[in-house]
C-alpha cells in the first residue's frame, strides 16, 4: 500500500474509538432508530432498495450501511481500518440488523470479494482519501452487475479550494480546484467529530475535481444518469458556517454548492 494510504489507514483507526462516541455519529441516537447519516434526499434517488444488494465502499463504522439496511437492501460495508471494520460489526449485532462487513482496502478488495451488486454505494468525505479515481471506477465497474448502478453523495470539490482553518473568517481561496497528485498534507490536529482530540497521525488528501469523477465513471463503461448539486453540508467545513432548521451546515445566502449526488448505471 502507497504510504499515504498507511498513514491514513493509522488516523482512521486512531479515531474510530472517538468517533463512535462522539455527539457527531450520535451512536445512540442511530440505536434507537436515527438513520441520520444518510441526507433526507438520498433515499428518493436511488430509489426503493428493498431485496437489493448493496456494496457500501469505505463505510467506516457501519451506520450509513446500516441505514440502508432500515430500508430494505442486503448490504456489504467495506473499510481499510480494522477498527472501524469492529465497531461496523458490533453495531450491526448490538441493532439486530444483518449486514457483512469486510477489511480491505478497495484497491484490493476484488481479491477479498466476490460478486456483484445491484448497487454501489458511496457517502460523504470518501474520495479525498483515494490518489486514483480511474482505479476507484473501475472497481465500483467490477462489482456492479448489468443494469445496476452507482450511488454517490458527497462533498462539492469546489469547496475544497478554500481555507477551512479554524481562523479562517471568510471564504479565502487556498488551493488549486484541479487535480494535484500531492495535493494536500495535513498534519496532525483536532477531530472533526470531536474537537477536543488532538489527532496524531496526519493525513494526506487528494483534490478531485467534478470532470475527473465523472469522466473516471464514464471511461470505466457507465452511463451517467444524473448530477445534482446541493447547498448544505454534513460537517461544519468552515468555523463561520451555520446550522439550519434541516440539521445541516449552511453558508450565508446558500448561493454555493457544497454537496453533490451523482447516479450512474453500468449498460
Amino acid at each position: 500500500m502507497d504510504k499515504r494510504l498507511e498513514q491514513n489507514k493509522a488516523h482512521w483507526n486512531e479515531v474510530t474509538p472517538i468517533h463512535v462516541n462522539s455527539t457527531f455519529y450520535d451512536m445512540a441516537g442511530f440505536k434507537a432508530g436515527n438513520s441520520r447519516m444518510i441526507m433526507p434526499f438520498e433515499p428518493e434517488e436511488v430509489g426503493d432498495v428493498r431485496g437489493k444488494s448493496l456494496l457500501h465502499l469505505q463505510c467506516h463504522i457501519g451506520m450509513d450501511t446500516l441505514a440502508w439496511a432500515r430500508l430494505g437492501a442486503k448490504v456489504t460495508g467495506v473499510d481499510f481500518s480494522g477498527e472501524a471494520i469492529k465497531a461496523a460489526r458490533k453495531l450491526s449485532k448490538e441493532i439486530g440488523i444483518k449486514a457483512r462487513f469486510i477489511e480491505s482496502d478497495i484497491h484490493a478488495l476484488p481479491d477479498a470479494l466476490k460478486g456483484k451488486f445491484d448497487i454501489v454505494y458511496t457517502g460523504g468525505g470518501a474520495i479525498c482519501w483515494l490518489p486514483d479515481l480511474a482505479r476507484w471506477a473501475k472497481i465500483i465497474s467490477r462489482f456492479l452487475k448489468r443494469g445496476g448502478f452507482f450511488y454517490i453523495m458527497e462533498g462539492h470539490p469546489f469547496m475544497s479550494v478554500f481555507d477551512n482553518t479554524p481562523k479562517a473568517p471568510e471564504l479565502k481561496l487556498k488551493y488549486s480546484y484541479f487535480n494535484n497528485p500531492d495535493w494536500l498534507d495535513e498534519d496532525p490536529g483536532n477531530d472533526y467529530a470531536d474537537s477536543s482530540y488532538i489527532v496524531k497521525n496526519g493525513t494526506s488528501e487528494w483534490m478531485h475535481p467534478l470532470s475527473e469523477i465523472i469522466n473516471s465513471l464514464i471511461q470505466s463503461g457507465l452511463k451517467i444518469e444524473f448530477l445534482h448539486e446541493y447547498p448544505m453540508l454534513f460537517f461544519k467545513q468552515f468555523s463561520f458556517m451555520v446550522k439550519g432548521k434541516d440539521g445541516y451546515w449552511h453558508l450565508k445566502g446558500d448561493k454555493l454548492p457544497q454537496i453533490f449526488s451523482l447516479k450512474a448505471t453500468k449498460t
